[in-house]
């Protein structure tokens, strides 16, 4: 496997504003498992609702939402609310575009939360694979 941050842990949610992670290049891995973790929800009426985009251009320039079929799992299964304190949930991608971009979407939110994720890329088509470092991602 390869991790990249896919959302940095840096930033608090404060309010509804949407978080664009970076762009996670998946040349190489056939597969990408994205793991969402969540820390302390302090509102009530929050929620927060993970989106995908994939395309073939380095900057995603083309980006489309993947097809109902490239997903491994569910947007529903992998979206917060209050009752999902300090859990990890996932959402994959099987399809074949080469670039995908995880967004945090929150609604109803007007106090600090706490949400990161990794792209876990698999199955590699050379392996065995470096360990290399992770290098440290800027939101966009």
């Amino acid at each position: 496997i390869e991790p990249k941050v896919a959302l940095s842990p840096e930033s608090a949610f404060t309010d509804d504003g949407t978080y664009v992670g970076p762009i996670i290049d998946r040349l190489g891995y056939m597969s990408v498992e994205f793991l969402i973790l969540c820390g302390k929800l302090l509102d009530a009426a929050a929620t927060f609702t993970p989106s995908l985009e994939c395309g073939d251009n380095a900057a995603l320039s083309d980006a489309a939402v993947p097809a109902a079929n490239e997903y491994l799992g569910t947007i529903a299964l992998a979206t917060f609310s209050q009752a999902d304190d300090y859990r990890v949930k996932k959402l994959g991608y099987t399809g074949k575009k080469r670039y995908l971009r995880l967004t945090m979407t929150p609604s109803g939110n007007e106090a600090e939360a706490f949400v990161a994720a990794l792209a876990v890329l698999g199955h590699p088509q050379n392996a065995p694979t470096p360990a290399t470092p992770v290098a440290n991602a800027v939101p966009a």
